[in-house]
């Protein structure tokens, strides 16, 4: 059974941002104005963007090797996705705005999540 292209390129997506929270955490995160100055910090950036970001791209690939899960972790990526960028939204309305690169993931998340729901 091959992958769905929209399986393959979430996967793709946040395999790249959990690689690039492993290799570089302080600087995932600084055009945010967020630092990254303690161990704790750089734990938490790993283990967030990181570990999620490669673990949710394994399971959109698992079906490739596990058939029978059939479009079940698309559906769960779908919606972790769509609860990150209900939560920008959340934070948009209750801080009376949003920033560039915010309104840049929020766009990401939401297409991601509505491509692995077609």
């Amino acid at each position: 059974m091959p992958l769905p292209f929209a399986s393959a390129l979430v996967a793709l997506l946040l395999a790249g941002m959990g690689i690039a929270a492993f290799a570089r955490p302080a600087a995932l995160l600084a055009p945010l104005g967020l630092a990254a100055g303690t161990a704790d910090a750089r734990n938490e950036i790993q283990a967030v963007y990181g570990g999620f970001g490669l673990a949710m791209a394994a399971m959109l690939v698992a079906p490739l090797w596990l058939p029978e899960l059939g479009r079940g972790p698309a559906l769960m990526v779908a919606a972790a996705l769509a609860g990150m960028a209900g939560g920008r939204i959340v934070a948009t309305l209750r801080e009376g705005g949003i920033g560039r690169l915010p309104a840049l993931f929020l766009g990401l998340e939401a297409a991601g999540a509505a491509l692995l729901l077609l």
